[in-house]
């Protein structure tokens, strides 16, 4: 998706901001996959808004490049940088605008469904990794497609899902193939939304670039339905966690 072409930007920190929680959990998921590895240099490929950028910098200690091939999800990332640890470039997976051997690791977070050439953006992975390094994919798969909690209230999203998220073999199969070896396929379970109503007003942001596809009357459709919902437990959802190294 080009996201330049829509005003997904404009709701994504709305939509997507699970609080520090959530942010925390993902930098000790992090920090588990390199274990003991010191991080000097953190690539955060296809960072959009910079979501998890500036915590990778403080969690690690890190200098954190992140890279994106949309202007307007950077110039939100770059509207609220804090930290100077943390730097933005416009690039995408199939070219990333960083030197060979230069990063510790690479964290892509929902990012490897919008690659259009895996198999190269991989490759690219493995140029800009230093000998050792880590490549953590934080992903949605299709085997995954009947777990996700949005999935009852929008009937026309599994085929979406289908066209555009890979299964979990053909994701290793594609790093496998630019010589990276696995090692450890997790899932994740998040808390998303304390209740069904909060979970209904951060998808009405139109942060969800799935959503985004359906036409407005089905999209209506799926909000009210979940604002009709009523049901006042968290909203979880499943998050594949592939590491290569």
């Amino acid at each position: 998706m080009d996201y330049d072409s829509t005003d997904i930007s404009v709701g994504y920190d709305r939509g997507r901001d699970h609080g520090p929680e959530n942010q925390q959990l993902w930098m000790n998921v992090v920090a588990s996959s390199v274990g003991a590895e010191r991080l000097r240099t953190i690539l955060d490929l296809g960072c959009g808004t910079g979501r998890y950028s500036e915590s990778l910098a403080a969690h690690f200690d890190a200098e954190v490049i992140g890279v994106d091939p949309s202007e307007k999800m950077l110039d939100q990332a770059r509207g609220k940088l804090r930290d100077h640890r943390v730097r933005y470039e416009t690039g995408c997976g199939e070219a990333i605008p960083l030197p060979d051997d230069s990063v510790d690791l690479i964290f892509m977070s929902m990012s490897f469904h919008h690659f259009n050439d895996p198999v190269l953006a991989a490759r690219e992975c493995r140029r800009v990794l230093r000998d050792g390094g880590t490549a953590l994919v934080r992903t949605g798969i299709r085997e995954r497609i009947p777990f996700y909690p949005y999935v009852e209230f929008f009937p026309e999203s599994p085929p979406i899902m289908e066209a555009c998220l890979p299964t979990a073999a053909i994701l290793r199969e594609v790093f496998e193939s630019a010589g990276f070896r696995t090692v450890n396929v997790d899932v994740v379970i998040q808390t998303i939304a304390p209740d069904y109503a909060t979970y209904a007003e951060k998808l009405a942001a139109g942060a969800d670039s799935v959503l985004a596809q359906l036409s407005p009357a089905d999209f209506q459709a799926g909000i009210e339905a979940i604002r009709a919902h009523g049901d006042d437990k968290a909203v979880c959802e499943p998050i594949d966690v592939f590491v290569f190294r």
